[in-house]
């Protein structure tokens, strides 16, 4: 979706359409087909009233309970199936935000400094592809069947839901560097998550603490690269990933790219 077309939502963050990437072979994702946002929970009447236009037929929801319950749950659109399948459990990390909401200077620095909040990020790409993979062999499935047009969020759209797309697009041979281009332009200014902290002292959102949270808040090649690694360690290449790791068969590929291709 060019920037020209793209639809400035007021109360949902982090919003596109993945269609016009390039495939190996020389096709393109398809217009219209695949979305992907941030929560829809504040979403406003105009928001609900163009994300309704699009035709979808169903909203995969990746956030957990913990998620849920800070931001609440997503706006009901008319006819849409919603699907929530969390991709990281309630319980983990819900300590950690906390601290990220909640904690002071001394607090951050003691999990985040020197490389800690990255090397957290990275890993919990390289665990979502490693331990969930029943959930994106049902996504994929989902979209193979009958859940086109979708769109995927979670959050902040970037992690959870950037993890589910970019194994979609491989799953239908869009460009590795066209997915990652994708991904990385969740750090557009106008799409970032608003980092929220609970203390309104004068030094709650100092520099020193925005430096410290920003990799929690960044779409970063590294993270990606860590999920891609950990594909390639664990099953020797994407198709046998795909394969083996999430049970989808060449005839649901091609139904796929029937579903999601020009």
């Amino acid at each position: 979706m060019s920037e020209l077309s793209e639809p400035e939502l007021a109360g949902v963050r982090n919003f596109r359409d993945v269609g016009g990437l390039p495939t190996v072979d020389g096709r393109r994702v398809r217009p219209g087909r695949l979305f992907r946002s941030g929560h829809l929970a504040h979403a406003t009447a105009s928001d609900a009233a163009f994300l309704t236009s699009l035709g979808l037929h169903t909203i995969f929801d990746f956030r957990n309970a913990a998620d849920q319950r800070l931001e609440g749950p997503d706006v009901a659109l008319p006819g849409v199936r919603n699907v929530n399948l969390p991709l990281t459990d309630p319980a983990d990390g819900a300590e950690f935000w906390k601290m990220v909401r909640d904690g002071d200077l001394d607090q951050l620095r003691a999990i985040l400094s020197d490389g800690k909040a990255a090397g957290r990020m990275a890993a919990s790409y390289r665990t979502i592809i490693k331990e969930r993979t029943a959930e994106h062999s049902r996504v994929l499935h989902a979209l193979a069947e009958d859940s086109v047009p979708a769109l995927m969020h979670c959050a902040a759209g970037k992690d959870r839901a950037g993890l589910s797309i970019a194994i979609t697009l491989l799953a239908v041979d869009v460009e590795r560097d066209a997915i990652e281009a994708d991904y990385l332009e969740s750090n557009a200014a106008h799409r970032r998550y608003k980092v929220h902290r609970t203390s309104d002292s004068a030094n709650a959102m100092s520099a020193e603490v925005m430096e410290l949270l920003n990799p929690l808040f960044d779409a970063r090649a590294e993270y990606l690269a860590a999920a891609f690694e950990t594909i390639e360690e664990t099953w020797g290449d994407t198709d046998t990933y795909l394969a083996e790791g999430l049970k989808v068969t060449p005839e649901t590929r091609e139904r796929l790219r029937e579903r999601l291709l020009d």
